[in-house]
């Protein structure tokens, strides 16, 4: 599938920043799953390309200071590209990526309480690491983690949500992530974009990835709030042992008042040409 996307991020401040840093995870690589035709980030500043201790393609851009302090600031920092998918669910990392167990770690977002435990031992102890035993799992997280826009903020965590039995897509990823981990799999956070015919308006997406070899570096990744294995509706952007690792947008600022946040993402199937 070929696909064309566009994700805008707009900021208007009430008051002068005296400083801003961000780090943006915006930027799709290409794998067996995706092949990049074209893509292009800009933000207010300098943008300043590396690659972070998760692999994925990262820019960071700055400002010490307003020119004219007068002035409320207003920005956006804007990706888009057209992207070429293919269904399949499996990816084998390249060499020198971070090792598997690494991703066995818990972290604040993703750290098992009992009930996230006995989920993972449910569904995941005694049997094989097969997409069969994995989407089993993912129907069990997606019927106790009702998908529910506003119940949870960016900072719940998988047992927080799971007790309240409500969240969003970020949310269901980290209570399968932390079950998996809790089993002794290894898995790991997916960040990127979902394409819906119905609904061509999208908010960024967010699904999961199981070591299913490590020997082989062999991964599979499932979605939990579609209750399916990744395919050719699927965009990866970045990958990370939790949401706070590869958040598409995140900073720190200095200054500034009040926040005024606007996201929008238009995701369109077959675009006329390059973005």
């Amino acid at each position: 599938m070929r696909l064309g996307i566009r994700h805008e991020t707009h900021y208007e401040y009430s008051a002068p920043l005296q400083y801003a840093l961000q780090h943006l995870c915006l930027t799709p690589q290409a794998n067996a799953h995706q092949e990049v035709e074209a893509w292009h980030v800009s933000a207010p500043g300098q943008l300043h390309a590396q690659r972070d201790g998760w692999g994925n393609l990262a820019h960071s851009w700055s400002m010490a200071r307003q020119r004219d302090a007068r002035h409320v600031f207003r920005g956006s920092v804007t990706a888009h590209g057209v992207v070429r998918t293919a269904p399949s669910a499996e990816l084998v990392d390249e060499p020198g990526a971070p090792h598997a167990a690494l991703y066995l770690r818990s972290t604040a977002l993703t750290a098992a309480d009992a009930a996230l435990a006995e989920l993972g031992r449910a569904h995941l102890a005694g049997r094989a690491a097969d997409a069969g035993a994995l989407l089993a799992l993912a129907d069990a997280v997606a019927a106790r983690v009702v998908y529910q826009a506003g119940a949870t903020h960016v900072g719940t965590t998988a047992a927080e949500a799971l007790a309240l039995g409500a969240g969003v897509c970020q949310d269901q990823a980290h209570v399968f992530i932390a079950a998996c981990r809790a089993a002794g799999l290894p898995a790991r956070y997916v960040s990127g974009y979902f394409h819906s015919p119905s609904a061509r308006q999208l908010a960024s997406h967010a699904w999961a990835d199981v070591c299913i070899d490590v020997a082989a570096r062999r991964w599979l990744a499932i979605d939990v709030t579609h209750r399916c294995a990744m395919d050719e509706r699927h965009v990866r952007l970045a990958i990370g042992p939790d949401y706070a690792a590869c958040a598409p947008v995140r900073g720190v600022r200095q200054g500034g008042g009040e926040e005024t946040l606007r996201v929008r993402v238009l995701i369109d199937a077959d675009p006329p040409g390059p973005a």
